[in-house]
């Protein structure tokens, strides 16, 4: 130390700072006090200064095999970045993702139509995430393929595969065409119906294959017609029974191959009073008499739809979810009938799937 109480290190050595064994003039030893007895603050040590790395996208670049083998890849990490419980995931994936995909209609031609994927898989509990990137690069990878379920089936094969998964889901939606003739003008338009195509494939990789598909019709409530045909007869008040806009959600499991079209033949000859498309005068009085020669509650609908299909051996399951947007009425009426296979379609619902049961 020396008499000016300039810091020593703890070798007594002129250190402009003490360590916890130096003295300072004072015979203190490092609490920082200088010759004086003023405590002084510990210095300030820097971070190495840094360069800032460019602002700048070089298109020159080329990754080659090293550089991508070099990248850090967090998603497929080990267990130990795991945040949360370290638990499995039944399902995990994409939604919504679209592109272009080509299908077969019943008359042998392919249509080209905009698809929604849903594509999820599951994940053990010691792993850290799935390459989500591969559940998409797969469509790109059948782009020219005629899509359908046993594509479908397949594709779940391949994922077992390429992302390790015990579990796989796929989902397409799309919106199908279909020229519907009018009732009695001889004029033609498309009606379009929303359609999803389901794969699922369980651990013993079972695959089960559906389709889920909404059709959209008229119904008149037999009791509205009740009451205005007695207005009618019994004190001459002109009155119209209430009809509306309603939705049937069939969806089937299949055992053999169903075209899109087939389904939506079962669901006309069920209810009858499909939305029409183009209408003259003669198909609007048409669609009227029809309405009346087919009343029918959300009862009703429901079991018109189980008598069609259950009998059909191309189906092994099936359950139908219908909503009667109601005019008389703020809310609507809903009805939800299954087969009741073993294992099969349950008649619980999230109730969310009444609201999408809207058709605009």
């Amino acid at each position: 130390m020396n008499s000016n109480g300039i810091y020593h290190n703890g070798n007594g050595s002129n250190g402009r700072y003490a360590n916890g064994n130096g003295h300072n003039g004072n015979g203190h030893n490092g609490n920082g006090r200088n010759g004086n007895g003023h405590v002084i603050a510990p210095p300030v040590l820097l971070a190495p200064e840094r360069v800032a790395p460019r602002r700048y996208y070089d298109t020159n670049f080329a990754v080659t095999d090293e550089y991508r083998a070099g990248l850090p890849d967090l998603q497929n990490g080990p267990a130990s970045l795991i945040q949360g419980s370290p638990v499995a995931i039944q399902q995990v994936g994409i939604h919504n993702f679209r592109l272009p995909l080509r299908f077969l209609n019943r008359d042998g031609a392919p249509l080209m139509l905009e698809t929604s994927v849903t594509g999820t898989v599951s994940l053990e509990a010691h792993k850290k995430g799935i390459n989500m990137s591969r559940v998409m690069r797969t469509f790109y990878e059948h782009q020219e393929s005629l899509f359908s379920l046993d594509l479908l089936e397949s594709i779940l094969h391949d994922y077992r595969t390429s992302l390790d998964s015990l579990d796989a889901h796929l989902t397409l939606r799309f919106n199908y065409p279909m020229v519907n003739e009018s009732l009695r003008s001889g004029l033609a338009g498309y009606q379009y119906y929303q359609v999803a195509l389901e794969a699922r494939m369980d651990r013993a990789g079972v695959v089960r294959k559906f389709i889920h598909f909404d059709f959209v019709y008229s119904s008149t409530c037999p009791c509205s017609y009740e009451l205005s045909q007695h207005a009618i007869m019994e004190r001459n008040i002109a009155a119209v029974p209430h009809s509306q806009r309603s939705v049937a959600r069939v969806s089937v499991e299949l055992n053999d191959f169903l075209w899109i079209e087939d389904l939506r033949d079962l669901c006309l000859e069920a209810l009858k009073t499909e939305t029409q498309v183009m209408v003259k005068r003669e198909d609007e009085q048409a669609f009227a008499e029809l309405n009346a020669a087919y009343l029918k509650f959300v009862e009703d609908a429901v079991r018109l739809l189980h008598e069609q299909l259950d009998p059909d051996a191309r189906i092994k399951d099936f359950k139908v979810v219908a909503s009667h947007q109601e005019s008389l009425h703020s809310h609507d009426a809903v009805s939800v009938l299954v087969k009741g296979v073993r294992g099969g379609f349950t008649p619980e619902i999230d109730p969310s799937v009444f609201a999408t049961l809207i058709h605009r």
